[in-house]
């Protein structure tokens, strides 16, 4: 329930995001008889899955992948489209009447004078007093491109580059040669997706050799084994996920994509997940996505890769992340590590900031929604206690 109302009455709790992560937590708060108000800067609820690309599911189930309170519906299918985790998470904040204001955006936080609480600086010359604040803003933020050089020149000579989040489907490519920068599960997704949608030519560049994983295999998905596997020694989950993988995944070591030298946990640890297959396998195999070396420079219509070589796309997409920007929120109160994430997630709030959670800003192999789910839970219990210690 997207709402304009007084802001300034009593003190609630203050989340920061409508997207999944901050939908969950209200609705727990909400469950636990707190107040909470979600404050979405964009106006309507899910707004980076709005703008995702038009092929993406998520890599996990569906019943793996439901908010606290509501199940996604059957008819969604096994691995739910970007089209409908919108109308899931619209349906989700109807159903728990949530409190939403939509078209704020909170710049930065503050300790209250008072030291009761938290203040928020907003859009408009906002000023919102808060007892708690859950930070949901998301992990993908902010797009991140390198200053590759030589880029201004390969735009003024008609080259086309655009981040990953600007892509939506390969209909603008369609007989075009182009360029994807980045093998995480973003842009092994959207070469595919210019493969199938009619690309001239696609080549993907890669940096780090990603893990490959079946999304699924005889009807156990990647997501359980990630889910069992958390607790486990690191070593042992390297070994089982090696053998694994030289029975279902291909050497496509011939077609420039070995298989990687580091374990595929300790890059889990490390904050890369592995590649889940949606087609990138056949693709490579068949030689309709070719890889190539990591991207160095740009010179005039060309791109020039870290082999050496040089290569002449018309258009490149770059599918690499995003940043978290949350230096200019949080950043001057001491809770963010050398990477701008979060110290502390879920439940725990730092000690020098109590009352300030986060969620949303790990990237766990067990599956984002899950672990948001989890988050929520979690914080709700934080905040009910601390609302029965007030009273």
């Amino acid at each position: 329930m997207c709402a304009d109302f007084d802001l300034t009455h009593d003190r609630p709790v203050y989340v920061i995001g409508g997207g999944p992560g901050g939908l969950a937590v209200a609705a727990a708060l909400r469950a636990r008889g707190v107040r909470a108000v979600v404050l979405e800067k964009s106006d309507a609820v899910g707004a980076s899955w709005r703008g995702h690309y038009e092929r993406l599911r998520l890599h996990t189930t569906r019943a793996r992948s439901a908010l606290p309170g509501l199940a996604m519906p059957r008819s969604f299918g096994r691995w739910v489209g970007r089209a409908n985790v919108v109308r899931y998470l619209e349906k989700y904040a109807e159903h728990h009447a949530l409190e939403i204001v939509t078209g704020v955006e909170v710049t930065r936080i503050e300790r209250s004078p008072d030291g009761a609480g938290w203040l928020l600086r907003a859009t408009g010359g906002r000023e919102l007093t808060a007892r708690a604040v859950v930070v949901a803003t998301g992990f993908n933020h902010t797009p991140k491109v390198p200053s590759w050089p030589g880029r201004e020149a390969y735009e003024s000579s008609g080259g086309e580059l655009l981040h990953a989040g600007a892509y939506r489907d390969a209909e603008p490519y369609a007989g075009k040669d182009v360029l994807v920068v980045g093998v995480g599960n973003t842009g092994a997704e959207i070469a595919v997706d210019l493969v199938e949608g009619g690309a001239a030519r696609v080549r993907l560049a890669v940096r780090t050799v990603p893990h490959l994983v079946r999304r699924s295999t005889l009807g156990w998905p990647a997501q359980l084994s990630g889910i069992l596997v958390r607790r486990l020694p690191t070593r042992l989950v390297d070994a089982v996920s090696a053998a694994q993988a030289r029975i279902a995944v291909p050497d496509l070591s011939a077609q420039g994509l070995p298989r990687p030298t580091t374990g595929l946990y300790s890059r889990v640890r490390e904050g890369a997940i592995p590649v889940q297959d949606v087609g990138l396998i056949k693709a490579v195999r068949r030689g309709r996505v070719e890889p190539v070396a990591a991207v160095d420079s740009f010179a005039r219509e060309a791109v020039v890769l870290a082999d050496g070589s040089r290569i002449t796309p018309e258009v490149v997409i770059a599918a690499t992340g995003y940043h978290r920007a949350l230096e200019g929120l949080v950043g001057h109160l001491d809770v963010l590590d050398a990477r701008g994430r979060p110290t502390v997630h879920g439940g725990r709030t730092p000690r020098q900031a109590p009352g300030l959670y986060f969620t949303g800003f790990t990237n766990p192999i067990s599956g984002m929604f899950r672990e948001l789910a989890i988050d929520a839970r979690r914080i709700a219990r934080a905040l009910s206690r601390q609302a029965r210690t007030i009273e």
